[in-house]
């Protein structure tokens, strides 16, 4: 698998966990958003379509739609 379709899968995986959990990426972008930072949705979008998003990033959009990510051994 080439780094474009490993980066397709993610964006998918990602974006589907989302919307199964009732949620919409604006309202994610949003809860990303503190203080000091302001997340655009398109930011957000354009991160997933790079695959430039951190994993502290995406352990925070597990965490606001109600996930955790774990690590299992095959």
């Amino acid at each position: 698998m080439g780094k474009k379709e490993k980066t397709q899968s993610i964006k998918d995986e990602i974006k589907g966990y989302i919307t199964l959990s009732g949620w919409h990426m604006g309202e994610v972008a949003r809860r990303l958003s503190n203080n000091k930072s302001k997340v655009p949705l398109q930011n957000l979008s354009n991160k997933l379509a790079n695959g430039t998003i951190k994993y502290s990033e995406v352990k925070k959009i597990a965490e606001i739609i109600g996930y955790e990510i774990q690590w299992k051994k095959k």
